[in-house]
């Protein structure tokens, strides 16, 4: 099946569609542009001898009216003039003009009269080469005065005139096409450029960049928004690749944990207590739980880009009074009605970590508070976090000295979450100092 003209001009490249693009607006406009001055042209020599003719035939009239006509008539730019009487017939003429037959009879006369404007005439009946444009004036005593004046080299003018726009027309297309081809090669050069350099990148060569231009135009902007792109996407690859490497840590102690105590256990049956052995498989198979529980978690928000789960209205004061319920050691000092959107599970989720941080660590008690202008904040009376640190531990797999000596310790990703459901419905988390203890607090926009 045969390409469309359309598809054919999509496989083009893009300097030829400019090029052919530009060529055929300027041949157009090039086309338009000689037709209105030929045409323009035209009417203003034309207007020009029939100023001329008239101005004749009104001097003509003038000596008619004053009965002061020489013959023959005597003009000083070729223009022929007959005077005819009110019977039709030519009384006077310049010099070489026909006296016996009218330029016009009688009945073109009256039309020229009346529409006041010249008219053409063929000039070949009357021994005169070319057209001619003819004024006919209303004289006295039933006169007419008939003015006449050739247009042939006005004609001959406007052919010469046509004949070098002819030529000249395409010739000026196909100059401005080699200067288009040649400037829009110049002007893609830095896109070629772009594209090999691309080209060379791989997963290996991360690092690199596309050369940015140095002038401030759109392909310096594409560049400079590529370089960006390839910076993020080196800076996710790490983060992937430091993501897998913590992972695979956090999930070797566990796992060496339980293969050891099994190993134990079936080295030594006859001594062994099983229930302690189970007990101890148990727990490292809930800290690999909670961490593959985790690691979900933070792979669903990265897949979500930044976008909550679902976006309906949410009771916060709610979710706030089921979670603080289910720890003996938390108080709630406030807990005024506030609607967000976003989803309440993952809201949920967000207060179940900082309680579970805030609890591992209080000395004493844990106070949770909810105001209406969407502030939530989780106090304990613990050591707390030193400042240099209270940004850092919001970083995946993170974990202070500190919180790494506790044996119930999670994977340093619990304030990750935080922190990235937070901001995927469009609030922050910080930790201020409480004196003594550490205060979590979460800002969200409260649904009006």
């Amino acid at each position: 099946m045969a390409d469309t003209p359309l598809a054919w001009w999509r496989r083009q490249g893009l300097r030829f569609r400019l090029t052919a693009a530009a060529a055929a607006v300027l041949a157009l406009a090039l086309a338009l542009s000689a037709s209105v001055l030929l045409s323009v042209l035209d009417r203003a020599l034309i207007d020009t001898v029939d100023a001329s003719t008239r101005q004749q035939a009104q001097s003509v009239r003038v000596a008619a009216d004053a009965g002061t006509l020489s013959s023959p008539i005597t003009t000083h730019d070729g223009t022929i003039v007959q005077v005819l009487d009110r019977s039709g017939r030519i009384t006077h003429v310049t010099y070489g003009t026909d006296r016996l037959v009218p330029l016009l009879d009688a009945a073109a006369r009256a039309r020229v009269l009346r529409d006041g404007r010249a008219a053409f005439l063929d000039g070949r009946p009357y021994a005169i080469p070319g057209p001619l444009r003819v004024v006919v004036l209303s004289a006295d005593h039933g006169q007419t005065v008939l003015a006449a004046r050739p247009i042939g080299e006005i004609q001959t003018s406007l052919g010469v005139a046509g004949r070098v726009l002819l030529v000249g027309t395409p010739a000026l297309v196909v100059l401005l096409a080699v200067a288009s081809w040649l400037m829009i090669g110049r002007t893609l050069r830095p896109i070629s450029s772009l594209r090999r350099v691309a080209a060379d990148i791989t997963h290996t060569a991360r690092s690199r960049r596309l050369p940015v231009p140095q002038s401030r135009d759109e392909v310096h902007a594409l560049a400079t928004t590529l370089n960006g792109m390839l910076a993020r996407l080196e800076e996710a690859e790490q983060r992937q690749r430091a993501l897998v490497s913590d992972a695979a840590h956090e999930l070797r102690s566990p796992l060496a944990s339980i293969r050891l105590q099994l190993e134990v256990a079936l080295g030594h049956p006859e001594g062994q207590d099983w229930t302690e052995t189970a007990e101890g498989v148990l727990e490292d198979a809930l800290r690999l739980s909670r961490l593959a529980e985790d690691l979900l978690a933070l792979a669903r928000l990265d897949e979500r880009g930044g976008v909550p789960a679902r976006d309906e209205p949410v009771n916060l004061d709610e979710v706030v009074r089921q979670v603080t319920e289910r720890y003996g050691e938390a108080r709630l000092t406030a807990c005024d009605p506030v609607v967000v959107r976003g989803d309440a599970l993952d809201l949920s989720r967000v207060l179940t970590n900082l309680m579970d941080n805030a609890v591992r660590h209080t000395s004493s008690k844990v106070e949770v508070a909810l105001t209406a202008d969407g502030v939530l904040t989780v106090t304990d009376d613990g050591p707390g976090i030193p400042e240099q640190d209270r940004e850092r531990v919001f970083n995946r797999f993170t974990r202070l000295d500190s919180g790494r000596s506790r044996d119930e310790g999670g994977a340093g990703l619990g304030l990750a979450i935080v922190r990235e459901t937070v901001r995927a419905h469009g609030g922050t988390v910080v930790l201020a100092d409480a004196a003594p203890g550490l205060r979590a607090v979460v800002r969200l926009p409260v649904s009006r």
